[in-house]
């Protein structure tokens, strides 16, 4: 574990003892920064996930939104999503001290011994993006409060016995997210991608995206430049913009 990693710079914090959710919290403050800045609450009474279902956080969990100011198109700032994965990835396996059991899942999921431990939800109006991020650090939630045919939840200290601090994840997170958001503005997407992709979960594997009432099940190709999930239905090359993924 490196207890060396240091705040980035440029970066303001903000610990809450409750909210409702740090991704309202940051709609309400956003417009009135500056900077980039990241709330964590040590509790959460009304977390969110994706499509507005409910983000379940046991005591303990780590609860996070960073609100930024990214320029672009709305493509490219929604690619911040990738920047927070690899994020996140990366934070979890300075925590842990391995890479052994953890992934990656399109869209915006990472996953540890095949199930989900970390979810990321972007929200962006008027300029300010809010990158919101989940990680199961010291509890899962039970299974039947997961969707139908969701993978099951998972802990760092239930997989791995590992109990790691919210606080302290935050720094690690922070760092990281800062160090590939460099990167990101220096370089563009493709080294992003690739490292996405050298940590993608069943890739050259079959799996199933669901978009509305549409399924598509295709062998896994790759992310393509603009972040598409690519999959190949027996002849035809399909590009998927947004859905929810099923192994």
């Amino acid at each position: 574990m490196n207890s060396g990693t240091a705040w980035p710079e440029g970066y303001g914090r903000r610990i809450l003892e409750s909210v409702d959710s740090t991704l309202d919290e940051a709609t309400r403050i956003g417009p009135g920064l500056g900077a980039p800045e990241w709330i964590l609450a040590r509790v959460q009474t009304k977390g969110r996930g994706r499509r507005g279902r409910a983000w379940v956080e046991p005591a303990g969990n780590f609860a996070a939104t960073l609100v930024m100011f990214p320029e672009g198109n709305p493509g490219q700032i929604a690619l911040r999503s990738f920047v927070a994965s690899l994020a996140v990835l990366e934070a979890c396996i300075g925590m842990a001290g391995r890479s052994e059991g953890f992934a990656l899942k399109w869209p915006n999921d990472v996953l540890l011994n095949g199930g989900k431990l970390a979810g990321i939800l972007l929200e962006s109006t008027a300029g300010v993006l809010s990158v919101g991020i989940g990680v199961n650090l010291m509890a899962a939630p039970p299974v039947e409060q997961v969707e139908a045919r969701a993978l099951r939840p998972v802990s760092l200290l239930s997989e791995i016995g590992i109990a790691v601090e919210p606080e302290e994840f935050l720094t690690f997170v922070a760092a990281a997210f800062a160090r590939y958001e460099t990167q990101f503005n220096s370089l563009g997407f493709e080294p992003i991608r690739t490292a996405w992709l050298s940590h993608a979960a069943r890739l050259g594997q079959v799996i199933t995206a669901r978009t509305g009432n549409t399924e598509t099940t295709g062998t896994f190709q790759t992310v393509d430049a603009t972040g598409n999930l690519v999959l190949l239905n027996g002849q035809t090359r399909v590009a998927i913009p947004a859905a929810d993924v099923f192994f």
